[in-house]
């Protein structure tokens, strides 16, 4: 009886996991190369966060023409609704851990971003 409860109970644990992660289904993903212009708001301040600099690299692409050689098109961050959106999935725990953030913000890494239904992870893929 005891084992019968214990194989349900880790049925429905593995369920309900299955669940949470067809949730937030993967979309797809997108290379952008964080430059220079990438950590100056239009204005022309400097950018403070990580969060930040990865949604005015979407703008420069998108908006202002300025793609840098190693950007990638993507559908998903076309518009500025949908790069403030970009921007608030970034500032959730678990989209950048902090090398990643620091990479980005002290530097001009090329960055990997995967895009899920309700969140975003980036990684590094060069310095």
């Amino acid at each position: 009886m005891r084992s019968i409860r214990f194989i349900i109970a880790a049925c429905a644990l593995t369920l309900a996991g299955v669940q949470a992660a067809a949730a937030d289904a993967y979309l797809g993903s997108y290379v952008a190369r964080i430059s220079y212009n990438d950590h100056l708001a239009s204005d022309g301040y400097r950018l403070d966060t990580a969060s930040q600099v990865v949604r005015q690299d979407r703008a420069n692409f998108h908006r202002f023409g300025k793609a840098d050689a190693e950007d990638q098109y993507d559908g998903w961050f076309t518009s500025n609704r949908a790069r403030a959106n970009l921007q608030n999935m970034l500032d959730r725990r678990g989209a950048m851990d902090a090398a990643t953030r620091n990479a980005i913000l002290g530097g001009q890494p090329l960055i990997e971003v995967e895009v899920y239904q309700y969140s975003v992870r980036v990684r590094i893929l060069a310095y």
